[in-house]
């Protein structure tokens, strides 16, 4: 309509039949609306060309930058990141136009949740492919219920089965970024929680996370090495002794608190002190392996991203050189869910430590595919089999696997270890199924730093 009235404007102030043009009231007025109509259409082309600007393509919700602004005018008063944790493997297996169908119908029915909990005018963005932002105004107990009553509805959205968690938080003060970077860090710890579930987590970690001074707090605690050992004595059958303990750490603030590592290690890694730590953690287990027999071995974790790094690479093997520990009484223990990109660059990195005297472990070995893949193409010293496997030993699927795989360990030369045994039961149909090392409460209970070193020394 704009551009048809300019066009008539025009086109009656330039061709009017035999008459010549006189700056009159009227054609000054006609010369006023000409140059409203087209201000008019140039603001209204910018204003169109930067609301698609604030929008996001696939979902037709916000987009980060627009999220951001409606962030910081309005500031909402309770915060929630919904991750759509298998978009990889749809991505794998679906076309785009069969994704983008389904995050748009995802967007849509969020928001028709949201609505049908009075929860009106929220804003929904997405920060990237898998991560989705929701501002609101509603209490942040209403917005939690909604967001789980929307999972528990949606497993599958347009034919596709969908893997949501999420995290909320409440009056939010801060920066986007690290309001997103907190919350973020209890959908980790909720990966870890028990039941896997949103509310577990949020139960089990939003007390520590609430505090703003957290991250400092952990972070010096790293810097002063105060971090707290527990040792998990790990049984040799063969030699019908304990010859090696599974480090068990915790991060001690000034306070007197103890933080577990499912709550400070993404609050680490997401801050980049990942090497750090690991560093701090290699050097304390080395200041105590002097302190014990020297048959006694120590299992730990370490970072694949840690390992990967040239310069920690140098740091540790200097302090390994410095130690004059004997190298194999170190078991580094490793779990990934996916293979690394560059396989054959990361194990050589392994073999690195390997050819250094350290033993390698994969832990939680047959809970995902990269474990075997990882198995494939290196040498590894033990292996760590998923506690599922020990807690399911009267089922008859779970044990003809957990037979097969110890037979195939032990074709390698690689030494077994099952981890969460809690009674004579399952020692004894674990011994039957040949495994060499067993851990667990129904072995032995773990032991704090003061109490190994006064059995040892």
């Amino acid at each position: 309509l704009p551009v048809l009235l300019l066009i008539s404007l025009v086109t009656y102030a330039v061709f009017r039949q035999g008459e010549l043009t006189t700056f009159g009231a009227r054609e000054i007025l006609l010369v006023f609306a000409m140059m409203f109509v087209t201000t008019y259409f140039i603001f209204f082309l910018l204003e169109e060309d930067s609301q698609k600007a604030l929008i996001d393509p696939t979902t037709n919700g916000y987009n980060y930058t627009a999220f951001l602004h409606h962030y910081q005018t309005r500031k909402p008063r309770s915060m929630a990141v919904l991750i759509l944790d298998n978009l990889g493997i749809i991505n794998e297996n679906y076309g785009v136009h069969e994704v983008d169908a389904m995050l748009k119908s995802l967007v849509y029915q969020l928001d028709a949740t949201l609505a049908a909990y009075d929860i009106g005018q929220a804003a929904i963005g997405r920060k990237n492919g898998a991560n989705f932002l929701i501002g609101s105004d509603a209490p942040e107990s209403v917005l939690h219920h909604a967001i789980r009553t929307f999972i528990q509805e949606h497993p599958s959205i347009e034919e596709i089965e969908i893997n949501l968690y999420f995290s909320t938080a409440s009056s939010p003060d801060e920066p986007l970024e690290a309001v997103i970077g907190r919350m973020h860090d209890l959908t980790v710890v909720r990966e870890k929680a028990p039941d896997h579930s949103p509310e577990a987590a949020a139960s089990a970690a939003h007390n520590t996370l609430e505090s703003k001074d957290l991250e400092e707090s952990i972070l010096q605690a790293v810097r002063d090495h105060r971090i707290h050992f527990m040792f998990r004595p790990i049984f040799n059958i063969k030699q019908n002794q304990i010859d090696t303990y599974e480090i068990a750490a915790k991060l001690r603030l000034e306070n007197g608190q103890e933080v577990l590592p499912k709550v400070y290690l993404p609050i680490i890694n997401r801050l980049g002190f990942g090497r750090e730590y690991d560093y701090v953690v290699l050097k304390h287990a080395l200041d105590v392996l002097p302190l014990v027999d020297e048959h006694i071995s120590f299992s730990f974790n370490l970072s694949p991203f840690s390992l990967r790094n040239k310069g920690f690479q140098s740091k540790a093997f200097a302090l390994l050189t410095q130690s004059q520990i004997t190298p194999s009484r170190l078991i580094v223990e490793l779990y990934e869910r996916k293979a690394h990109h560059n396989m054959e660059g990361y194990l050589k990195t392994l073999e690195s430590f390997r050819a250094r005297g350290v033993r390698i472990c994969i832990d939680n070995f047959g809970s995902s595919n990269a474990s075997m893949e990882y198995m494939r193409h290196f040498k590894f010293d033990m292996v760590q089999f998923d506690r599922d496997y020990v807690a399911r030993l009267d089922d008859e699927k779970s044990r003809a696997m957990l037979t097969s795989m110890i037979s195939m360990s032990h074709s390698l030369h690689i030494d077994t270890i099952a981890k969460w045994v809690d009674n004579e039961e399952q020692k004894h149909k674990l011994i039957d199924l040949g495994i060499d090392y067993l851990q667990g409460f129904g072995i032995a209970k773990p032991l704090t730093e003061d109490q190994i070193i006064n059995t040892y020394n």
